[in-house]
């Protein structure tokens, strides 16, 4: 479980959202179902069972820096990756695998939005461990891991992944 790390990609503007969602608080820093915790908070929460705390990172920029240390108190200023400019996502993966792999060359990498509904957490937390497994006995790249009975949703900018 060492080796294992998660990136959550929490840079976004969440124009999709307005008026909810604003540049100074994007949907990610919302709590939209009154449950406490905000997409971010939930992302972190169901990451923080299968990875060290102190291996999740996210991903963002300067904008949002305070939001996050104040929404995820469990981490550490050095585990907020603040983006040069904002390029979406491809550069915002690269930016930080390069940052993992200075830390540990054999880390095993989950990378997530951070504004996911999952509706079927335990279902969701055996599916990527299953793909973690698999790319550490396989060193191979993984994407959109979605279980046989999983159905993927886009609604408004969040992406609902049911597992049924």
């Amino acid at each position: 479980m060492k080796n294992n790390y998660c990136v959550i990609m929490a840079g976004g503007v969440g124009s999709r959202f307005w008026p909810f969602s604003t540049n100074k608080k994007p949907k990610q820093f919302l709590d939209f179902f009154g449950t406490g915790r905000s997409f971010l908070q939930m992302t972190f929460d169901r990451f923080s069972k299968i990875v060290p705390v102190e291996n999740i990172y996210i991903a963002s920029n300067s904008d949002y820096k305070d939001l996050i240390l104040e929404q995820l108190p469990e981490i550490s200023e050095n585990q907020v990756l603040l983006e040069p400019a904002r390029r979406n996502t491809a550069p915002c993966i690269a930016y930080a695998m390069n940052k993992i792999y200075t830390l540990n060359k054999e880390a095993n990498v989950i990378v997530s939005p951070s504004d996911h509904l999952i509706l079927k957490e335990d279902d969701f937390i055996s599916t990527i461990k299953e793909g973690l497994e698999y790319t550490r006995q396989n060193d191979n790249i993984l994407t959109q891991i979605v279980s046989r009975q999983g159905k993927r949703l886009h609604v408004s900018g969040v992406d609902i992944i049911s597992f049924t």
